[in-house]
């Protein structure tokens, strides 16, 4: 469902309708003095479309990210020149990847 969410709104479509709702809301506002019942649906509407997008977003992030990791092992298992300890690397501890960093560092320094 985030998925799928997450390309709707995604799309240019989206931006027009958001922008013409807002149109909408404001002109509602307008017409009725800015009552405390506009406020409130305001500013409950703006907070619970915010919450989704957050986890839409982040769903978006993880798989877009995971994508190209399974690319750049791709790559990797395929080059010959490549080391192969690298694929998946991002599932290794963080203090295996501060090795790996300062090894790629030291290595940089003797070229």
């Amino acid at each position: 469902m985030l998925h799928r969410l997450g390309e709707i709104v995604g799309r240019s479509a989206s931006g027009v309708v958001a922008s013409t709702m807002v149109v909408v809301w404001a002109g509602i506002g307008l017409a009725t003095g800015f009552a405390t019942w506009w406020a409130t649906a305001l500013y409950s509407t703006t907070a619970s479309v915010t919450f989704v997008m957050v986890f839409v977003i982040q769903h978006t992030q993880a798989r877009q990210t995971a994508a190209t990791q399974r690319k750049l092992d791709e790559l990797i298992r395929v080059s010959t020149k490549a080391d192969d300890a690298l694929i998946a690397v991002e599932e290794s501890p963080d203090a295996h990847l501060d090795q790996l960093t300062e090894l790629t560092i030291a290595e940089r320094e003797w070229d």
